[in-house]
This record gives C-alpha cells, structure tokens and sequence, in this order.
C-alpha cells in the first residue's frame, strides 16, 4: 500500500476527453457517478475542488456543429453554450446528495494581478467553509484558448496545478484516459508498463508521455506531468489515475496501488515565487550575460544592471519579466524595479552610476533576489 498524506484539501482535474466524447457533448451518467464517488469523500476530506473542463465539447452539437470545431471564435461561442450546460448537469446531480457548487471561470490575467489572485484564493476559501464544492474551468468564451498562447493557462492541467497551489491543497488528482503514466506509450507499444510511483520529475520523464493529446481535449500526458511538477512546487502531491471509473477516485485515497502517485516533494516554493513562476504573464524580456547567469544560478544574487546585455518589450515598475541567458534560455522570472526604458539606459553599467544616468535610484538591483524565480516549466 501507498504512503499518501493526510488529505484536508483535495483538487479533482476532469478533462474534456472524460465527461465527454465527440458525438452526444456531455457524458451525464459519468458526472452522476462522480456525485456520487465525491459525496461519499465529504465525510474524510473536508475541502474538495473541481477543475472540469468540457465547455466547448459540451457546446458544439447546440450550435450545430457536427464535431468541435477547430476556428477560435466558434469554440468561444461553443464555450458560452456549453459552461451553462455543464455547470446545470454538475448542480442537478450533486444536489441528489443534498451538495451546492459554486461556479469559478478563470482567466490567466486574473491569476496574473497579485491582488487578484489573493482574492480569488479569499472566495475559494469562503466558498470551501460554507461547504461548497467550487467547479472551476478556464473562462473559454473570452480568452484565445487552448493555442498555448501566453496568456491562457494552456489547458486545465495547467489551471488545476495553479489551483491547487492557490488554496494549499494536499493533493491533486488527474483524471486521465488511461491508467496512469507509462514507460512508453501504451496505444502503440503492447509492453508499455505502468509507472505506479514518480520521486523526481525531469527531462526523462517528460520523453515518457510523448504528445498526443485527444481529439476532444487539448493537454496530453506530457502536459499532465507539467502540471504535477508545478503542484509539487507548490507543496502538493499529485495522482494521475483512469477516471472514466469514478471509483477510482476513492481506491487511490484508500491507498490502492492504481494509476500513478508523484511521492517527492523536495523544495516548494514559497507562495509568492510559485504566482511568479506560473500565474504571471511577463510584459518583456532582460538579457543577461553568461556572469549574471552565473551569478543568479550558483550563487543565488540578485540581478545589478552590470549584468544586463539587452531588453526587450515595454514595461513599467513592479511587472513581471523573464530573464534570459544569452543562449535564449529562459533563467527565471522576476519583478523589475526599473521601467524598460529606463533599464535600457543603464544596462551594462555600475550600480553607482545609475543616480547620475537616471537622476534617481530606486535601489542597486534591477530585480532583487526575493522577487525572482528560477526554474520556471
């Protein structure tokens, strides 16, 4: 049997491929038997969220379309249909266990403003204390989605590890097509083998998923293993298990061996680094020289204009920018305490002459060590 923690708060991940197929839009009876499955965990685990996707599949077939369509705007008009269809389905069956949910839609500008990320993390909470089951999906009808555009979440892989990084959660569990991650893909290799447990998330382990991804959903196994990667930053352990079964649900929390578990968590993030590293959207780029990678890297510094090479994009004091090596890798992110202007003025130069070339001084660093990220997925 597994060693699972406690679990106080627990994110559910539905994709679109599970609570729904291409033909008949939303698979009811599997939302009936999920009700069920989750009512039965209320009396163990006090806080449970749901991140369901399934907007636009649920939609399609009311606009007429045969199939989900591939045009941005008509999945945005799909979305608008199908988030009212899902969400009616998610209240009428949990309300046969006598449950309230609560609608969340989401954007990735809304998680990117600090103050707007407090907040929604305040109504989840209140929400989780009145005893709702708050439903959360990407708010599809108003964003470019599902392009990997930066600024959407990508897919609700994404959106789930944030979420549950957000409230503090204890474990995220995937549901998922197949039964968990595997050596090799399952679908073209017949001696493909279950990996029933993950300690350390790497380049390795994202060779394994590959990069299918459904006809009906947009995140792949590969996607999956991001987001565990960022929940695990965050402190909470994750589950990727078979979840055309709801039951599966409760046999992986009653520590059955199924799907896989990601058992390590070697170093979270505080939570004001993990909204830098995946709920931001950098306004710009700051090129740094092989020094100040150095620097940043090994010996943990901060960034001193000395060490910049090149700016690029516009943005003000106190916005989000990646910082890159010279390679175009991405080092991290970080808050800047120059505009970009004004940093194009003084890269490259002493800390001490920045008064003279500005005729002020905000401070030495152009972005100081407790606002910086590194390692960012």
């Amino acid at each position: 049997m597994r060693k699972l923690p406690s679990v106080n708060t627990l994110v559910i991940k539905i994709g679109s491929n599970i609570i729904t197929n291409q033909v008949n839009g939303i698979n009811e009876s599997f939302i009936a038997e999920l009700a069920e499955s989750i009512s039965k965990l209320r009396s163990s685990i006090e806080n449970i969220i749901i991140v369901s996707s399934g907007s636009v599949a649920a939609g399609f077939k009311y606009l007429g379309y045969k199939s989900k369509p591939k045009d941005i705007i008509d999945k945005q008009a799909c979305a608008a249909v199908g988030q009212t269809k899902l969400i009616q389905i998610y209240e009428n069956q949990f309300s046969r266990f006598n449950v309230n949910v609560a609608q969340i839609l989401l954007t990735k500008d809304d998680l990117s403003n600090r103050r707007r990320y407090l907040n929604a993390r305040y109504t989840l909470r209140k929400l989780l204390e009145h005893g709702n089951i708050p439903i959360i999906n990407e708010n599809d009808s108003v964003v470019v989605d599902e392009l990997k555009y930066i600024e959407s979440f990508g897919d609700n892989d994404n959106l789930s590890a944030l979420v549950a990084g957000l409230i503090s959660a204890d474990l995220l569990l995937i549901l998922s097509d197949v039964n968990g991650l595997y050596d090799k893909d399952p679908s073209v290799n017949k001696d493909a083998k279950l990996i029933s447990e993950v300690k350390y998330v790497d380049d390795e382990m994202l060779s394994y998923a590959g990069n299918s991804v459904s006809e009906i959903g947009t995140g792949g196994m590969k996607s999956k293993i991001k987001a565990a990667k960022k929940a695990l930053d965050a402190g909470c352990y994750v589950g990727i298990i078979n979840g055309k079964n709801p039951e599966n649900i409760i046999s992986f929390l009653d520590k059955s061996n199924i799907g896989t578990f990601f058992s390590h968590i070697e170093d979270p993030k505080t939570k004001k680094k993990l909204w830098l590293a995946y709920a931001t959207i950098p306004k710009g780029d700051i090129i740094i020289d092989d020094g100040a990678d150095r620097a940043i890297k090994e010996h943990k510094k901060s960034l001193l204009p000395s060490g910049v090479c090149d700016v690029k994009g516009r943005f003000g004091v106190g916005e989000i920018v990646r910082i890159v090596n010279c390679s175009g890798a991405e080092v991290g992110r970080g808050k800047v305490r120059y505009s970009s202007g004004d940093l194009k003025k003084i890269m490259g130069k002493k800390t001490s002459e920045i008064f003279h070339i500005l005729g002020y001084k905000f401070s030495d660093e152009i972005i100081h060590r407790d606002d910086m990220v590194l390692e960012v997925i």
